[in-house]
């Protein structure tokens, strides 16, 4: 297992470096190539799938849904718009497949990214495909030019850290960032990082430690149906559907989200002392990454109370039930806000 800069072992939830061909045998291409349909999840009724230019020249893949009857009426409640952040060996589809339609029709306007060198984005000529700091520029680019409110960011596992790094650009009288109506961060690797959760694992589930490694780092959930269902699903999910997202996370991810060592060595996440931003912390009982110290660390920084769903596993928005976690969080406050506000 590799080890971090304070020699701590580190959780592979991200995926493992790919080791780099040698510049005097091959000259790597920043790559951008177009949406392909044919071999691109397939989008449910009432979804569109659209890419978004970055400054740089790539481009993310954008899966959107859209309500199916028009806003409010004037001087009534507003739904703000809802950007989802997916996590390591994940893409876009995770949040298309469930959540895009339950939000939709209740009244949202939904915005699932896939981030660099992941679903149908384009891939970069790195060995990695960013920095906390250049996907959470990626996301503030989107939001800037293609989101007209503040939207509610929500983010998984990793994607969760991403949106943490991106609250934190709101502190001062100059944010970085274009400013949010909410986040939910949603079994979320803490903001110190996934230091702590390894050494939980390994003095206290050494055999989940050694699961945890083989499925993640090792990247042995694409070849073990069981060790993908116990990685990211209840134990009741049917076999059919975990084979399904198991070939859809087999094809998720070109690059690794990060350079793990560098990352770990850039923690935590800045502090967001007096912060107003309503954020709200979500877990699940069932996480196999996870758990509920990690949960706790979250929590606690932002100053709320964390909230675990019963009977859910880490992929909340895939797992059999995972309407409990949707309708939790859609009846919070946070969704909705006065008309005129913006």
């Amino acid at each position: 297992m590799a080890t971090s800069a304070l020699n701590l072992p580190l959780l592979p939830i991200s995926q493992p470096m790919q080791p780099r061909t040698s510049r005097t045998t091959m000259t790597r291409k920043r790559r951008s190539r177009p949406l392909r349909a044919a071999s691109a999840y397939a989008l449910r009724e009432g979804q569109s799938r659209r890419s978004h230019r970055l400054p740089c020249g790539l481009d993310l893949e954008v899966i959107a849904q859209h309500p199916p009857t028009p806003g409010p009426a004037a001087g009534r409640s507003e739904r703000p718009p809802l950007v989802f952040v997916h996590g390591s060996f994940h893409a876009a589809w995770c949040w298309a497949e469930h959540w895009l339609p339950f939000f939709s029709r209740a009244g949202f306007s939904c915005f699932a990214l896939s981030l660099r060198a992941q679903g149908e984005s384009s891939v970069p000529s790195e060995a990695v495909a960013g920095t906390l700091e250049t996907h959470t520029g990626d996301i503030a680019d989107f939001i800037r030019k293609e989101v007209s409110f503040p939207p509610v960011l929500i983010g998984h596992s990793f994607g969760g850290l991403i949106v943490q790094q991106y609250i934190s650009s709101l502190q001062g009288s100059e944010p970085l960032h274009p400013k949010l109506s909410g986040a939910v961060l949603v079994c979320s690797v803490p903001p110190s990082g996934n230091s702590g959760l390894v050494w939980r694992y390994l003095l206290a589930k050494p055999i989940a430690a050694v699961k945890v490694t083989l499925s993640l780092a090792a990247k042995a959930y694409a070849n073990s149906l069981p060790l993908c269902k116990e990685t990211f699903f209840s134990p009741q999910m049917d076999d059919e559907l975990v084979q399904r997202y198991q070939d859809l996370m087999k094809e998720s991810s070109k690059l690794p989200l990060f350079d793990l060592r560098k990352l770990n060595a850039s923690l935590p996440v800045p502090c967001v002392p007096n912060s107003t931003l309503d954020v709200l912390v979500m877990g699940a009982s069932n996480d196999f990454i996870v758990d509920a110290e990690g949960l706790s660390e979250t929590a606690k920084f932002y100053n709320v109370q964390p909230v675990c769903v019963e009977g859910l596993a880490h992929d909340i928005m895939l797992d059999c039930s995972w309407q409990k976690g949707a309708e939790f969080f859609f009846s919070r406050d946070m969704f909705c806000v006065p008309c005129g506000m913006f």
